[in-house]
């Protein structure tokens, strides 16, 4: 039976899962209706905006899915031929930093994202302060990937290491 660490970091995971799935749909859609509509003569001006948009979401979703799969952030070119328990504290350290980072990072994106009241998109009229909420949402959710990296191997339910992607 899985402790509530674990469902809580499955959870995570799920949701992040969702926001990814989302995000790329939103883009595939958008793409789907800018090819159609060259094939009539002219595409809707908003498709390259909303497209852009999308992947930002998608980024902003995936970077602590690829932080956890050890596609963003590793430490196993040298760690992982160290003696003993060294591995792992290099490990649980590069959790720590990027965490560390994100964090310190987070205020000022959240100025960022006030900025974007200010402003709005050409084509789509949204205010700019939700596009720019995903490198906000981008640092968040790295700094809580991080965090569970952390939690996770200082309760032992994992060892930091990245799990492969048909894992996740």
């Amino acid at each position: 039976m899985p402790t509530k660490t674990e469902r809580f970091i499955s959870t995570v995971i799920a949701l992040a899962r969702i926001g990814v799935g989302l995000s790329f749909a939103v883009l595939i859609a958008a793409v789907l209706i800018q090819v159609v509509g060259r094939g009539f003569g002219s595409s809707p001006v908003w498709t390259e905006e909303l497209t852009r948009f999308a992947l930002l979401f998608l980024i902003a979703f995936g970077a602590g899915l690829s932080l956890r799969s050890g596609d963003m952030v590793n430490v196993d070119i040298v760690c992982e031929v160290l003696p003993g328990r060294w591995p792992w504290r290099l490990r649980l350290l590069s959790a720590l930093a990027t965490g560390a980072l994100a964090l310190f990072l987070l205020p000022h994106a959240w100025r960022f994202v006030s900025i974007g009241r200010m402003q709005s998109s050409p084509a789509l009229g949204l205010t700019m302060s939700y596009v720019h909420l995903t490198v906000f949402l981008m640092l968040a959710l790295l700094a809580l990937f991080a965090a569970l990296r952390v939690l996770g191997m200082l309760t032992g339910t994992e060892d930091g290491t990245p799990e492969k992607a048909e894992e996740i």
